[in-house]
């Protein structure tokens, strides 16, 4: 137990109000994994093969990812043997110990997004409609304001009836000035106007929004690269995130639409709604370890500040809380 001991004390020393966020967000996570791992472990007097069959299923159906859940089992095999461990309680850190090993790839910390520390940051948002995509740019922006940055948006979503209107109520919620033309407008046109703004105030952040539909990928997508071409040609080196918004309850389909658009945009992070709204937190690990795409933000809840810096420290602690609040000092 000595990773949860190790994973207690860095919890203790981070912000409470965040550790708490991850640890109410994950609960359905927790209460459909966590428990079946628990129930897993006291059936299981020793580590045999019965006992990775059982525990393959489980991470599978937490969504974790059949080719991650496949690396992480022979991961954990060579573990147990190496450390000669035959206790399963003892394999439940080993577990946590990989999780984090796996969205962390080497690095110390998630990355964070990518703020300029001068001049204009150029951050595009997309994803397909219903995903939560204007809900998260309105919280993205009031993350930024919080930390002293100023912020305008684009209403790059011309198509969909509402999306402009939508925008501009998370824009007067926030206190953020929105930047649009009228429904049906080339949106490229708008990206190009918010940007030149954005540049004569002398703004910190653009945000911009896009349009969600895949009913016809080639167009969807020949759209997206004329609005990344427009917006780069007016500020070379922007974007300086394509940020991919994803519901966490779709599970497995989230990642078929991280390939689409991965594809057509260079996505450099990926946002996660709704994880407090689903079972199936694992689809964190399988879009990190398949896609190689970090998850920068998380939605664990409604309220403003509910979308989070993802964490893998925070993530695997919100997955086996109890565990690590039962660990002895």
């Amino acid at each position: 137990m000595s990773f949860f001991k190790k994973l207690k004390e860095k919890i203790t020393n981070q912000t409470d109000a965040v550790t708490e966020k991850f640890r109410d967000g994950l609960s359905k996570t927790r209460n459909s994994f966590s428990e079946r791992v628990n129930d897993l472990v006291a059936r299981y007097r020793k580590v045999d093969e019965d006992f990775f069959e059982e525990l393959e299923e489980i991470l599978i159906a937490a969504d974790v990812g059949v080719s991650t859940v496949m690396e992480l089992i022979d991961e954990l095999k060579m573990e147990v043997k190496k450390r000669n461990i035959q206790d399963t309680k003892e394999v439940q850190g080993v577990i946590s110990e990989k999780l984090v090993e796996i969205y962390q790839g080497g690095e110390e910390k998630s990355p964070k997004l990518n703020i300029q520390d001068e001049g204009l940051t150029v951050i595009l948002v997309v994803g397909v409609n219903g995903v939560g995509k204007t809900t998260s740019i309105g919280k993205i922006a009031n993350r930024l304001k919080n930390e002293g940055k100023s912020v305008l948006l684009a209403a790059g979503d011309t198509f969909r009836a509402g999306a402009i209107q939508q925008l501009e109520v998370w824009g007067d919620r926030v206190g953020v000035e929105v930047i649009k033309q009228s429904e049906g407008s080339d949106p490229a046109a708008v990206m190009y106007d918010a940007v030149q703004a954005a540049k004569s105030r002398n703004v910190d952040v653009l945000i911009c929004d896009t349009a969600g539909r895949l009913q016809n990928k080639v167009n969807l997508m020949k759209e997206l690269e004329k609005v990344k071409r427009v917006i780069e040609r007016e500020l070379p080196g922007a974007p300086h995130e394509v940020l991919l918004v994803l519901d966490a309850t779709t599970g497995q389909n989230a990642l078929t639409q991280a390939k689409t658009f991965s594809a057509a945009t260079n996505v450099t992070g990926i946002v996660l709604t709704k994880l407090d709204g689903t079972a199936k937190g694992g689809i964190v690990l399988a879009i990190r370890n398949e896609l190689n795409i970090p998850v920068k933000l998380v939605g664990l809840g409604e309220k403003v500040d509910d979308l989070q810096e993802f964490d893998a420290q925070n993530y695997v602690y919100g997955l086996f809380a109890d565990l690590v609040e039962k660990t002895e000092e």
